[in-house]
């Protein structure tokens, strides 16, 4: 099974939208360099959401896109709420990251929930540790091994 990069997107603080980059580096059990959800301290390294389910906001008639659900990588062509914890997936040719959390409790609407209307990231995200690190592009390929 394989998917593919559609956005790659940081942000310097948690809980906004993140603006897309054309690479960035993840580094070993800590996550993209210069995002605010990069830590050695927790499991939710580095978080993913399918293109497929930004799709189903904008067909609700939101205006919105990669980034937008602070999600880190925007994939296509891959149900990531499918995969269980322990997963391993590599992106690109380096990276190698593991499950660790599908989806996410919202104690509170933070901002995305004010600027969108709501939130996809809880139901359909899912956050990784980061096993091996290295650079990932746009395009890259996602590998489920």
């Amino acid at each position: 099974m394989s998917a593919t990069v559609i956005s790659i997107n940081v942000s310097d603080k948690k809980g906004m939208r993140k603006k897309a980059v054309e690479k960035a580096v993840l580094k070993d059990n800590y996550g993209i360099e210069s995002d605010a959800h990069a830590s050695e301290t927790w499991h939710r390294q580095v978080s993913l959401l399918a293109i497929e389910s930004i799709d189903k906001m904008r067909a609700k008639g939101l205006k919105v896109g990669p980034g937008d659900f602070a999600e880190n990588i925007t994939t296509q062509g891959i149900n990531l709420v499918e995969l269980p914890v322990g997963t391993i997936m590599t992106i690109g040719r380096e990276v190698e990251a593991e499950v660790s959390q599908i989806g996410k409790l919202c104690h509170n609407r933070c901002a995305i929930f004010y600027q969108a209307g709501d939130c996809v990231m809880p139901r359909e995200g899912i956050f990784v540790k980061v096993l091996k690190g290295g650079t990932i592009t746009k395009g890259d390929e996602i590998k489920i091994l």
